[in-house]
């Protein structure tokens, strides 16, 4: 199987990092041939369902995973800090976004992370540390994201106008409108939409549905499913339930090149939780096309850190067939999903932690925190 365009980088980046679009590239989707809707029924998935949890028990009743005792779970839980603490002297941006938002789960011990992100020379650095001080309601750091308003990249004054208006900070949040709808770049356009989202405001559902009709006419197909996926999100974070069909219809891909679509549908359906949505996941994570091939790596990943943050803790078996592969992307995107599973993967995610690639180790010590946060 050939690779899609966007297979420029083997790191995988953080849900925000994605979304900024700035220099820090999106991760790789392998080409799969797509042949319209599986047809998934309730029933179907609710079998497929009973099959990967019968799966996953029966792996377990022959491999079960080390016991780890809270001595162990304490030095494991050390060595995540560590190897987060040291991301900040990263000379690559990618290692300092991911280790800024990774500091979100251990912001007691990581504040100083994301202080110093605010001040980082690369624009994705910059906007990641903002949006965490939005979404972590980092009240004493939120006038720091201040000056940032006057940023010359558009996501950097975006994440700022966030984490201003949510910390109940003045700001204007009117540059958000015309960025939604006019910025030459998809991302900002993007950026703008998963902004208005967070910030929660449902008088923005009008401009919302306004730009998914009117503002994309100057971009490429690809980034128009893209941008109305991230505009639909933002609805959805605002009430509108019946945005969630459009999410939901982007599962199915009806060409490969729809399958970033795809993937970022799944990624969606797990930051809304959208439980309505977790017999298609599960249909479709052990789905086949007529040749027999299943979705992409990343997309299986995808679905099993959605299943798993729903509570869903049958996916593990998928990140165990990727946990060591030879693309540092998908191993990374493997122990994100075992820090969804729970503690029985901390060992697994001590072995990662040594991983030659920083992403890695990054997303195994998040995943270590998440799963033993204290």
């Amino acid at each position: 199987m050939r690779q899609t365009r966007s297979d420029r980088t083997s790191r995988r980046l953080s849900p925000l990092a994605q979304t900024l679009g700035l220099s820090l590239a999106a991760p790789a989707l392998l080409m799969f041939g797509c042949a319209g809707q599986p047809g998934a029924r309730s029933g179907d998935a609710g079998g497929k369902l009973a099959v990967a949890k019968a799966a996953d028990g029966a792996a377990g009743a022959t491999a079960q995973p080390p016991r780890v005792d809270a001595v162990q779970a304490s030095r494991i839980r050390e060595r995540a800090i560590e190897i987060l603490e040291q991301s900040a002297q990263s000379s690559d941006p990618q290692v300092r976004a991911n280790g800024v938002e990774s500091a979100m789960i251990a912001l007691t011990r990581l504040i100083i992370l994301v202080e110093t992100g605010l001040r980082d020379p690369n624009p994705g650095v910059r906007s990641v540390s903002a949006m965490v001080v939005g979404k972590a309601k980092l009240t004493n750091l939120a006038e720091k994201c201040r000056p940032m308003l006057a940023d010359p990249v558009p996501q950097v004054r975006a994440s700022a106008i966030l984490a201003l208006a949510v910390n109940k900070r003045a700001v204007d949040r009117t540059p958000l409108a015309d960025m939604l709808l006019n910025d030459p770049s998809p991302w900002a356009r993007r950026h703008a939409a998963f902004v208005l989202g967070e910030i929660g405001d449902r008088s923005a559902s009008s401009l919302l549905r306004a730009a998914a009709h009117e503002g994309d006419s100057d971009l490429g197909a690809e980034q128009v499913r893209s941008y109305q996926l991230q505009i639909a999100e933002a609805l959805i974070k605002l009430g509108d339930a019946d945005a969630r069909q459009a999410v939901r219809a982007a599962l199915y891909p009806s060409r490969p090149e729809d399958l970033e679509s795809a993937a970022l549908a799944v990624q969606i359906i797990g930051q809304v939780k959208d439980r309505d949505a977790i017999d298609q996941l599960v249909y479709l994570s052990q789905y086949k096309n007529s040749a027999g091939q299943m979705y992409p790596a990343e997309v299986r990943l995808g679905i099993a850190q959605a299943l798993s943050s729903m509570g869903i803790k049958g996916g593990a078996y998928i990140a165990d067939e990727f946990k060591n592969s030879p693309m540092p992307a998908l191993r990374a995107q493997a122990a994100f999903v075992y820090g969804y599973v729970g503690k029985s993967q901390l060992k697994t995610l001590e072995a990662m932690m040594a991983d030659p690639d920083p992403i890695v180790r990054i997303a195994a010590a998040a995943s270590v925190l998440r799963v033993d946060p204290r």
